[in-house]
This record gives C-alpha cells, sequence and structure tokens, in this order.
C-alpha cells in the first residue's frame, strides 16, 4: 500500500520542478539579454547581477559589477533628496524611485539616463533596477532650450533668458558664498535705429543689430579677461541691449565697461557695401546685491537710461539715488495734485510790494503753497509746472484767485482808515486758453467785493509777448473791466517795449538778475565782483522808457539797502524782496499795515 501511495508523487514533483527550472531560465534569459539596461540589487544596495546592456551603458564587463554599490555606480547618491529616495525604496518604504542622472563612459563620453528603482515582482528581497539611455532626447531639449532662450537676429541671450540669469544672480546662495555680494548693469539703447529701419529697411537694420552684437560681445570677452568673469550679453528686445556684471567690483568696473561699448559702436559698421554709424546711450547701475530685486535692478537701469536719453544721447550716465528720489516726488505729487486741491492742502503766503518813495505797503504779491501731509511746505517750483501739465491749473488759479481777493477785501474791511491795498496773483497761460478767465474774475470780484483795481493779475514775459487772438482779447477785456494787468520777470524773455504799447499792460515787474547786479556797491568786504555800470544804464534805460508808456516798474528781489538805494535813484516806483519781507501768512500782513518801511524787516522776517 506504501508503494501505491507514495508512487505519483515523485513525479508529480518533478513536473513542477522541471517547470519553475525553465520559468527561472527563461528569465534570466530575458534579463540578460534585454536591450534595457537593468542590475538586481539587494538590500544592501550591493548588485548581485547586471545585463549586457547595463554593462554596455557604464563601459564596465557587467561580471564584474557584482557585488558593488549601485549608488555609487549610477550617483544616486549626488544630492540628499534622491539618495533618502533610493534607501527608502530598498527599505520597502517607498514604491520607486525615478530620477535622471548624468553618467561618465569609460570611453570618456557623457551621457544622460533615466534611473527607474522599484521592488522586483512576487515581493522578494531584492530590487530592479532598469537604466534608460536618453541622451539624445535631452540634446533634442538642449537644442529647443538655446532656440527659446536665445534671439534668431544676434544669437545672444534674450529677454528671457536675461531675466533667468538675473534672477539666479541675486538669490542669496549665489552671492553668499564668496565673491563681492555687488551686482551691476549697462542697459544700452540705440540711438536713432529706428531711422535705420526706416531709410534703409528690416533687413539692414537686423545685420546692423548683428554687428553691435558682435562688438557688444567682444568687448565683454575682453572685460571678461581682465576680471573674474566675462559679462552677459543680451538682446532685449528691439534696439535695447544690456551687459550684466555678477560679483562686479564696484562702480569703476561697471562704468569702464559702459565706457568701453561706447567707444566699440564709435566706428562706422560696412554692412553689404553700406557704410553706417550710430551712438548708443547707457544707463549705469550698480549695487549690492543683497535686497536688491530684478524688477528694482531693472526699473533703475531704465530710469538711468532716460536720463542718459535726456542728457543729450551718445553718453552713459550713473545712476544717482538723490536724482532718482526727486523723480519718483514728482510722480508722487503729479498723481495726487488734484485731489490734494479738493482736499485743501494748499495756503497762500503774502509778500509785501513796497513804494520806493514813500517806504510804504502799497500791494502783496499772493504766492501759493502746498502743505504736503508727507513731504512738508512746498514752494510753487515743485507744483506749477504739473499743474500746468496735467490742466490742474486751472482749479487751482481759481482757488488762489478767490482766497487772494477775499483776503484783500478783509483787509480793507479791517484797516478802514489806510489806504487800501492791491492784491497780485499769478495767471498761467493755461488758465487763460483751458478757461473762461474774464468770468472766473467777474464772479470772483462780485463775491468778495473787491474793486477791480485792487486786483493785478501778473502773467509772464514769454507768455505774453507775441501773443495774439484771445490771449490779447482776455487781456483787454480784463483791463476794461479796471483790473490791473502787469508782465512778471520782464527781462528774461522778448524785452519789447514798443509791443508791450500795444497792449493792456499797467505794471513791469524786472527780474531779479537786473537787480542782483546792484547789490554790492560801495561794500568793500563784499567777495563778489564789483558791480556792471552798464546794468544801471539798461534798467534805467527801460525804467525811463516803461514811464513814457505809462507803466509803473517794480523791482523784484531786492534784497540789500545798496540795492534799493541805487533803484530808487534811477526812478524804480516799486521794490519786493527780502529787504522789506519773504513772504508771510494773511495776519502777518495786517500788522504791516501802516507801518513805515524801515520796520519791515522786523517785522516780516522774525
Amino acid at each position: 500500500m506504501s508503494g501505491t501511495s507514495e508512487g505519483p508523487t515523485p513525479a508529480a514533483d518533478l513536473d513542477r520542478s522541471a517547470v519553475t527550472d525553465s520559468s527561472h531560465s527563461t528569465h534570466e534569459r530575458v534579463f540578460a539579454s534585454a536591450p534595457l539596461g537593468m542590475a538586481v540589487v539587494d538590500r544592501s544596495g550591493l548588485v548581485t547581477g547586471a545585463n549586457a546592456a547595463f554593462g554596455d551603458l557604464l563601459g564596465i564587463d557587467p561580471a564584474t559589477l557584482v557585488g558593488r554599490p549601485a549608488a555609487a555606480l549610477l550617483e544616486l547618491g549626488a544630492d540628499a533628496r534622491t539618495g533618502q529616495a533610493y534607501e527608502e525604496v530598498l527599505r520597502g518604504q517607498k514604491a520607486r524611485l525615478r530620477c535622471t542622472r548624468r553618467l561618465k563612459h569609460t570611453a570618456g563620453q557623457s551621457l544622460w539616463v533615466q534611473v527607474t528603482v522599484a521592488p522586483l515582482a512576487g515581493g522578494g528581497p531584492e530590487v530592479l533596477l532598469s537604466v534608460t539611455d536618453v541622451s539624445a532626447h535631452r540634446e533634442l531639449q538642449a537644442r529647443l532650450r538655446h532656440l527659446q532662450m536665445h534671439d534668431p537676429v544676434t544669437r545672444l541671450p534674450n529677454r528671457t533668458l536675461f531675466f533667468e540669469r538675473l534672477s539666479a544672480a541675486l538669490e542669496a546662495e549665489s552671492y553668499g558664498q564668496g565673491g563681492t555680494g555687488r551686482i551691476g548693469l549697462c542697459y544700452l539703447d540705440l540711438d536713432g535705429f529706428k531711422a535705420v529701419n526706416d531709410t534703409h529697411g528690416h533687413r539692414v537694420g537686423d545685420r546692423l543689430l548683428a554687428a553691435v552684437a558682435e562688438r557688444l560681445t567682444r568687448v565683454a570677452d575682453e572685460t571678461g579677461v581682465a576680471r573674474t568673469g566675462t559679462p552677459l550679453v543680451a538682446r532685449l528686445g528691439g534696439d535695447e541691449f544690456a551687459l550684466l556684471v555678477e560679483d562686479s567690483t564696484g562702480t569703476d568696473q561697471v562704468a569702464d565697461l559702459a565706457e568701453s561699448a561706447l567707444k566699440a559702436l564709435q566706428d562706422p559698421f560696412d554692412l553689404a557695401g553700406q557704410r553706417l554709424s550710430l551712438t548708443a546711450s547707457i544707463g549705469v547701475v550698480e549695487r549690492h546685491a543683497a535686497g536688491t530685486t530684478a524688477t528694482g535692478l531693472m526699473q533703475a537701469a531704465d530710469t538711468t537710461l532716460y536720463w542718459a536719453k535726456a542728457d543729450g544721447k551718445s553718453r552713459w550716465t550713473l545712476f544717482d539715488p538723490e536724482r532718482n528720489a526727486h523723480l519718483i516726488t514728482r510722480q508722487a505729487l503729479a498723481s495726487t495734485l488734484r485731489a490734494a486741491i479738493e482736499r485743501g492742502e494748499f495756503v497762500l503766503e503774502y509778500q509785501p510790494l513796497v513804494g520806493m518813495d514813500d517806504g510804504r505797503l502799497s500791494g502783496v504779491e499772493a504766492l501759493v503753497r502746498w502743505a504736503h501731509p508727507q513731504f512738508g511746505t512746498l514752494a510753487p517750483n515743485r507744483f506749477i509746472g504739473l499743474a500746468e501739465e496735467d490742466g490742474s491749473i486751472v482749479q487751482l488759479g481759481r482757488w488762489a484767485l478767490a482766497t487772494a481777493c477775499r483776503q484783500a477785501r478783509r483787509w480793507q474791511l479791517d484797516h478802514p482808515d489806510e489806504p487800501p491795498i492791491f492784491v497780485s496773483v499769478n495767471v498761467a497761460v493755461r488758465q487763460v486758453w483751458d478757461s473762461d478767465l474774464v468770468a472766473d474774475v467777474a464772479r470772483t470780484l462780485a463775491e468778495t467785493g473787491l474793486a477791480p483795481q485792487l486786483l493785478q493779475l501778473e502773467l509772464t514775459e514769454s507768455a505774453v509777448m507775441g501773443s495774439s487772438g484771445r490771449p490779447v482779447q482776455t487781456l483787454q477785456a480784463l483791463s476794461d473791466m479796471g483790473v490791473r494787468i502787469a508782465i512778471d520777470d520782464f527781462g528774461t524773455g522778448y524785452s519789447n517795449l514798443a509791443y508791450l504799447s500795444r497792449l493792456p499792460v499797467s505794471a513791469l515787474k524786472l527780474d531779479g538778475s537786473f537787480v542782483r547786479g546792484f547789490q554790492y556797491e560801495g561794500d568793500p568786504s563784499a567777495v563778489a565782483p564789483p558791480p556792471n555800470p552798464a546794468d544801471e544804464v539798461i534798467v534805467e534805460a527801460m525804467i525811463q522808457l516803461a514811464h513814457r508808456l505809462g507803466l509803473t516798474v517794480t523791482a523784484e528781489c531786492v534784497e540789500t539797502s545798496a540795492q534799493a538805494t541805487r533803484l530808487r535813484r534811477i526812478g524804480c516806483d516799486t521794490g519786493q524782496g527780502w529787504l522789506y519781507s519773504r513772504p508771510v501768512p494773511a495776519d502777518r500782513i495786517s500788522e504791516l499795515l501802516g507801518t513805515p518801511a524801515r520796520s519791515y524787516d522786523t517785522v516780516g522776517n522774525p
């Protein structure tokens, strides 16, 4: 019985064993002949077997790989993140690892491979490591990236690659390890390049851009020989180029680079028989990399390039923080000007106009100030130009006119025993063109009750002389109304007294440049050169001619008694300046009413 019961068993076991051996043999043959490089690695990370394709990738006999650590063969520990993931796969804590590595073949060439590490099927103690050669794919990617990152006309790095390099250079780790920790930039724009395109066509324009790129590249290469690194030359678009200096040694290095670039572009360009010359403007910025952003650096460079263009082109200009702060302040003022008028941030100060003969106060000039909440009190030269540019001068002018007339009427009512003083208000040309100035003045006088003869409107000489049409009609209507018209800063423009005889003008205000020449008479300690006798002759002649035309004359910027004495001697009617008083608030003018001129300095200038 035992024989019958035991007989079939050995045969069945032999059949199963044969199948297993056959399957195992097939797997080995597949493993050995597979075109994909593969290796079996035990849980300790050592190779237990590798196929021929794996050995071919490395240029090593696969039989010699057994017992060697796979991580070392494929540089899986080159970075901490990949090395940790590999260890987790070996310990069964991670299902799969896929990464790309650059390997060195024993023949010397390099190749890129994609490595996959995963447990063997069936849950065995080993893992399968497979390697695929992706060098051709990587090479194609590199070619595509080069096309994407380079300008097709000049073959220079384009804007995208430039900003990639710039951003990388500004990362803390890039400048935190050695180096200077500084960065420099030359932002270059070709002067008049559009004319080349318009005159010779875009094909010649492209050739010129390529030739410029060659010269800039040569300058960068020559600079790189003498320095620690070669500047990056890029075309940012159009006719704009950039030279980026990483780890710059200071402003001098970047300025020298800009100077070299300008010199390199001075020689004419020979383009297929056409000889062209051009110049360039360059904005130069150099600063610490720490705390600098790519956007901030480019904004500074763009601003500085604008300065170079505005200063005359064909030059380089260095970034000036103070000049930039003034520009930013100007932009901030311009953006808030209209709202500031509506918020009532403007105030008027008044500067006395004093009779030269009797020394008494005859009038005041209203001067507008901006009581800015951030920048403090601002003089007119900080914002009047902005107001004229954006048209808000009309709104501001109406406010100044109404405020000054209301105040002049108040002085008249508060001092009934004193002769009333007139108030002089500045009027911009745009107020004449962009508003109905005659209607504004008439309405203001009616609302405030001020007599027309107590209002004087000042316009600059350049705004009035040579005018025709509406401006003259406006001045005539105001004069017919009884309002005084004065020409401010007379002597700086046309100075055509004959033309003035045909305008409804009642007063001239001599520019301060004429009065300054009178300042040092009789003062041996003065460091300025002695007065020019011609100054007095010219001023006296203008005063006499003005008087013959029935005009009164006011001298501006009277600062010393010597000036006042000479002006009085040659017949000047009125003086205005710090000798009498600085511009002061309205309540200080009340103190001056009825006070002799000799006391003005103590009252008006505390």
